[in-house]
């Protein structure tokens, strides 16, 4: 049986786990026959070790986010080929990865985190690896510390990034393939069903980024709590405190949700949704992105988020608001307005168009790899979509 190492990082929960997830299901439902595996590489190096990280973290986001994010614009997505802590962090951790490998033998290695990415490029580059290993991308841009040019397949998130790939770092576009951030498949499925509407016709707003307690969640619940012309539903998650306040408030146009465990009832929520407010993490937004609802944000954490930001509003795929004006009238005027909504949906339909690989095709790719260490992308005339030819 072959087996397949995927490899997040952290424990925590993360869209890095979430797209973990996401591939290995696509996987299993096309391949019955394979042993997958998630590590966590920090989790391997040292349980107290992960746990530090974590917690530092948390609160360095939390409490000092200019910081994060000048550390993060300086060493982590500076647009340099390699920064000097990237290099430290390489050949300090680099004998724990290649014992990783040794042990558990895989046959192929998907990370979803750029930092295994960087260390399992190295070891390829150096000629200690020859098992296959591909990037699965988590955003909508590539920062520095992913591995690149000795990776064997890189599933991006959009064009913007395969050309940087191939112009920037030499990589052949055969090995590129502009997947979108994968999502589960439940995701995928359409059907609107689950919940009542028992408000008649009002548009139902689904807020999320309640979870951890960052970002400014009340601030904007301070606001909708006055209004009422929109129905609200909070994901709160494990935040206690916030599910607990909401309901203190007795308001029947704003329902806050506990922490949801099913895929399936998120999905429900998400089809019941005529908008969505939250923060711009790439799991979550091309979940949305998915189901072609508006996307407003309300606020972006330091680092990442901040990077996405920029990138759905260059690309009209998603609305920030304004402080100075009331969350309802800019709901209003996007939702209610046909006009701005045609504009939307023609700017989804263009970052679609992008993808030139399906969900359903990523099992394909992934096997073709596994079985054959070759592969080379093959487009159908009828169909237009990508099938695998595992010839030479």
């Amino acid at each position: 049986m072959k087996k397949i190492l995927i490899m997040p990082l952290l424990r925590m929960p993360s869209g890095h786990h979430q797209v973990a997830e996401a591939v290995a299901n696509m996987i299993q439902q096309q391949k019955k026959d394979v042993e997958i595996k998630k590590i966590d590489f920090i989790s391997y190096t040292s349980g107290i070790l992960e746990a530090i990280v974590t917690n530092l973290y948390l609160k360095w986001i939390r409490y000092t986010p200019g910081s994060y994010q000048w550390v993060y614009g300086k060493y982590v997505n500076a647009d340099s080929k390699e920064t000097a802590l990237l290099k430290f962090y390489k050949h300090l951790f680099m004998k724990k990865m290649n014992q990783l490998v040794a042990e558990e033998k895989p046959d192929l290695i998907i990370c979803t985190h750029g930092f295994p990415s960087l260390l399992l490029s190295q070891l390829k580059a150096d000629g200690k690896l020859s098992i296959p290993v591909v990037n699965v991308y988590t955003d909508f841009f590539m920062n520095d510390m992913w591995g690149k040019e000795a990776i064997d397949a890189h599933f991006v998130p959009n064009k913007q990034v395969q050309l940087s790939l191939m112009n920037k770092f030499k990589v052949p576009k055969k090995n590129i393939f502009i997947t979108g951030i994968p999502v589960h498949s439940e995701f995928l499925l359409k059907k609107k069903d689950g919940l009542p509407k028992d408000r008649g016709n009002r548009k139902k707003v689904l807020i999320s980024g309640g979870n951890s307690g960052l970002g400014d969640i009340m601030n904007l619940l301070q606001d909708v709590k006055k209004a009422g012309d929109f129905d609200y539903r909070v994901l709160c998650g494990n935040n206690q405190k916030l599910l607990k306040q909401i309901q203190s408030w007795k308001l029947p146009h704003i329902t806050p949700i506990s922490y949801i465990t099913s895929r399936s009832a998120m999905n429900i929520l998400y089809n019941e949704a005529d908008a969505i407010i939250t923060k711009p993490g790439g799991v979550t937004i091309s979940e949305v992105i998915r189901k072609k609802i508006p996307i407003f944000i309300h606020s972006a954490l330091p680092g990442q988020e901040e990077v996405n930001l920029k990138f759905l509003k260059d690309r009209g795929l998603a609305f920030e608001f304004m402080p100075d004006q009331p969350i309802e009238s800019q709901l209003a005027k996007v939702i209610g307005n046909d006009k701005k909504m045609s504009i939307f949906n023609k700017q989804l339909a263009a970052y679609n168009k992008e993808l030139n690989v399906k969900e359903k095709d990523i099992a394909c790719l992934i096997d073709s790899l596994l079985e054959n260490h070759a592969y080379k992308e093959m487009r159908q005339a009828r169909n237009d979509s990508f099938y695998v030819s595992t010839s030479y």
